[in-house]
C-alpha cells in the first residue's frame, strides 16, 4: 500500500470532523477553539463527533409521553364544583322537597352512599374480602363517594338548615367532607401520588442526594453549592424537634424555605452581575445561566423541604386518621336519629 493511501485510510478512520466546505478530500480540519477553553469555571468542552457513515440511520429521540389535560379525576371534580355552585345560587326548594319525590330519594341515595364509605376501612383490615376489589380501587372510590353523596344530602337539605335533628346530621356530614379534603392534602406528602404505596424517609432521601449529584453543573459559581448546602442543613434544623409539637414543623419548614430561597436568589443575582463585569462570556451568557441556577436553587431546596417536613406530615396524618374515624362514626348516629326522627314523629 503506498504511504499516500495510508494516510488516506488513517484519516477515514480518525474521529476528527471533516469539513467538505472549501477543502480539499480527504485533508482534516482542526475543531474551532471555543472562548471558555482554558477557564476553571467554563464547563468541559464537548468531545468531538465522528461523521456519520452514509447510508446509517440516526436513532429517533425517546420522547417523554405528554401529561394528559383532561383526566378523569380533573373532570369529576369540576362537574362537583359545578353542582355545588349551581346549587348554592339557585332556588333548589321549587323543584326538590326534602320529604317526597326525587328530593327525598337524594337523601336515602346519600344516605346509602356515606354508609358505603366504611368498605373502605374494612377492605383495608379484612384480608379476606379481597374478592371485593383491590385496596387502591376502593380508595379511589372512596374518594367519589365523599363527594357525590355529601353532594346529594345537600341537594337533598335544599342547601338550608331545619329542624335540630337534621342539622345535627348535615353539619356532622359537612364535618366529615371537609375532614376528607384535609386528609387528602396530608395523604399526598406520605404517599406515592394519590393511590400509591406509602413513602419512606430513605425514598425521600434519595430523590434529594440524586440532586446534588448534579453540582458539578455550577462550576460558574463555586460558592454557590456550598451555600445551598448551608442553607440545606438549616432546613433539615427548622422546626419545633419535640414529638408532641411535630405537627407544626411543616409550615415551620415551609417559612424557613421562603425565607433560604430568597437569600440564595439574592446571592446569586449579585454573583452572576460582579462576573459579568469581570468576563465577557459570562455577561453574555447571564440570562441562560441565572435561570439554570435558580431552577438548580428551587429544585435542591424543594427536595430538602420534602425531607425535613416528611416527619411532620407523618405526624399530622397520623393524628388526622384517629379523628377522622370517630367523625365518622358520629356521622352515622346523628344520620340514624334523623331518619328515625322523620319517620316517626
Amino acid at each position: 500500500m503506498s504511504g499516500r493511501a495510508r494516510q488516506t485510510e488513517e484519516l477515514d478512520d480518525s474521529p476528527v470532523q471533516v469539513s467538505h466546505r472549501g477543502t480539499q478530500p480527504g485533508r482534516a480540519t482542526r475543531p474551532a477553539a471555543t472562548p471558555l477553553a482554558g477557564r476553571a469555571a467554563a464547563p468541559a468542552a464537548r468531545a468531538p463527533l465522528a461523521a456519520p457513515r452514509s447510508g446509517a440511520a440516526r436513532a429517533p429521540k425517546a420522547q417523554a409521553p405528554a401529561a394528559r389535560l383532561l383526566t378523569f379525576d380533573r373532570l369529576f371534580f369540576a362537574a362537583a364544583a359545578l353542582l355545588l355552585l349551581f346549587g348554592l345560587t339557585s332556588s333548589t326548594e321549587r323543584y326538590l322537597t326534602p320529604t317526597r319525590g326525587v328530593g327525598y330519594a337524594l337523601g336515602i341515595i346519600g344516605g346509602s352512599l356515606m354508609l358505603l364509605l366504611l368498605v373502605y376501612s374494612l377492605r383495608k383490615r379484612w384480608s379476606w374480602l379481597a374478592f371485593l376489589g383491590s385496596t387502591p380501587s376502593w380508595f379511589r372510590f372512596h374518594m367519589v363517594l365523599g363527594i357525590v353523596g355529601p353532594l346529594c344530602i345537600l341537594y337533598h337539605a335544599n342547601f338550608s338548615t331545619g329542624a335540630t335533628n337534621s342539622n345535627v346530621a348535615l353539619f356532622a356530614m359537612l364535618t366529615v367532607a371537609g375532614s376528607g379534603f384535609i386528609g387528602r392534602y396530608f395523604y399526598a406528602h406520605v404517599h406515592y401520588g394519590l393511590y400509591g404505596r406509602k413513602l419512606e424517609l430513605s425514598d425521600v432521601r434519595a430523590g434529594a442526594e440524586k440532586l446534588r449529584s448534579l453540582s458539578g453543573n455550577m462550576s460558574f459559581l463555586p460558592e454557590l453549592v456550598g451555600r445551598i448546602e448551608v442553607s440545606e442543613q438549616r432546613l433539615l434544623d427548622a422546626g419545633p424537634h419535640l414529638a408532641l409539637l411535630g405537627f407544626a414543623k411543616p409550615l415551620v419548614v415551609a417559612l424557613a424555605t421562603v425565607r433560604e430561597r430568597w437569600r440564595l436568589h439574592r446571592y446569586l443575582r449579585h454573583a452572576l452581575k460582579a462576573g459579568a463585569r469581570a468576563d465577557r462570556v459570562l455577561a453574555a451568557e447571564q440570562r441562560r445561566l441565572m435561570r439554570a441556577a435558580r431552577s438548580y436553587i428551587d429544585r435542591r431546596l424543594a427536595a430538602t423541604k420534602r425531607v425535613a417536613e416528611f416527619a411532620g406530615y407523618e405526624r399530622l396524618f397520623s393524628l388526622w386518621h384517629a379523628l377522622h374515624i370517630p367523625l365518622i362514626f358520629m356521622l352515622i348516629i346523628a344520620a340514624v336519629i334523623h331518619v328515625i326522627a322523620i319517620n316517626v314523629y
